[in-house]
């Protein structure tokens, strides 16, 4: 495996959102939407699962290769999952998401018709 230190910008934050995406390891939060939370335990159980193992990025869905959006189906249930980066206070978006000192994820699963 490679240091995350030694790679480009966009290849860093690629990494270190599969990272938080699949292990949730690293500075971050995971939020999960009323919607999905209201469909019941098993739902919210298999959509973290979905998210964690999703690999179908594609130019549609990942045009700038950051591995930060995506959808998947849950009991015939559209899902979204979002990373966005904040700074360490949550207070504004992160100067550097490639920087993960600076930066503090919040992965958002939520019903595609909360979007």
């Amino acid at each position: 495996m490679c240091n995350i230190h030694e790679v480009p910008s966009s290849a860093r934050i690629q990494l270190l959102n599969d990272r938080f995406r699949t292990q949730l390891i690293g500075n971050g939060s995971l939020m999960i939407s009323v919607g999905v939370k209201n469909q019941g335990e098993l739902f919210v159980r298999e959509s973290i699962r979905a998210v964690r193992e999703f690999h179908s990025f594609s130019s549609d869905n990942d045009p700038w290769h950051e591995h930060d959006f995506g959808s998947v189906e849950i009991f015939d249930e559209k899902i979204f999952w979002k990373i966005d980066y904040y700074n360490l206070d949550l207070s504004a978006g992160s100067e550097d998401p490639s920087n993960e000192a600076l930066t503090h994820r919040v992965l958002t699963i939520t019903l595609a018709s909360e979007y």
